[in-house]
């Protein structure tokens, strides 16, 4: 008589993988504070391992990508997004990305309720990015990828709501300033030095923009025009 072996479903890929997902929100961004339900579940909804190549996608800490850069760790990734929430909440709001990179922070804006223009200075990041975010559910229609200096913004689709930078800056570049909504946009990123910043929120209120510092941190340079030289 053949005996048929039950299945453990505790070792089934995508079972471990949720399982993954649901340590990463409770023990990196729940257990340090950050508990606003909207963006919990997000992050609980956010494929991560689908926007990198790497054997612990969920882990506490930055990974690679190619073009020498990297996706922040999740704990990063949700202070600033966070940070970055508007006044009047996610839904329908117009967001600027500076940053592509993989992918993972756009994802997660949309998933918000966000709609977001990408900006990649990368034309081989913003394709990779563009085939996992429509692999996750994520289209153009709710993610817009450009190529260009992100230091200029994305003027065509301003005013937004908010702008989120992914790279560090020695200064907040003025162009985005520029096309933050009068009334209350807010731009997010590390600013400082190559190898020490400081998470910064500014928001605009009407040709004032006032400014505060948040968390240390140190992310890849954001090269361009308004930025860091190559």
């Amino acid at each position: 008589m053949r005996v048929r072996r039950r299945r453990d479903p505790s070792r089934d890929p995508a079972t471990e993988l949720r399982a993954a997902r649901h340590r990463m929100v409770r023990e990196q961004i729940q257990s340090r504070g950050l508990t606003d339900r909207e963006l919990l579940r997000a992050f609980l909804v956010v494929p991560r391992h689908e926007f990198v190549d790497a054997t612990d996608p969920y882990g506490d800490r930055a990974l690679p990508l190619d073009e020498g850069q990297t996706i922040s760790q999740p704990y990063v990734v949700a202070a600033m997004t966070q940070a970055a929430r508007p006044p009047g909440g996610w839904r329908g709001a117009n967001v600027l990305e500076i940053g592509t990179g993989s992918g993972y922070q756009a994802a997660i804006l949309a998933e918000l309720g966000a709609h977001v223009v990408s900006v990649e200075r990368h034309p081989s990041l913003s394709w990779l990015a563009g085939e996992r975010l429509a692999a996750a559910g994520y289209g153009p229609h709710r993610v817009e990828l450009v190529v260009g200096d992100g230091t200029r913004g994305w003027p065509s689709a301003a005013p937004y709501d908010v702008a989120v930078v992914t790279a560090a800056g020695p200064s907040a570049p003025q162009p985005i300033l520029d096309q933050l909504r009068p009334d209350g946009g807010l731009l997010v990123m590390p600013i400082g030095e190559r190898d020490h910043q400081w998470l910064t929120v500014i928001e605009r209120q009407g040709d004032a923009f006032v400014s505060r510092q948040r968390d240390p941190v140190v992310f890849v340079p954001l090269v361009g025009e308004f930025g860091f030289d190559e």
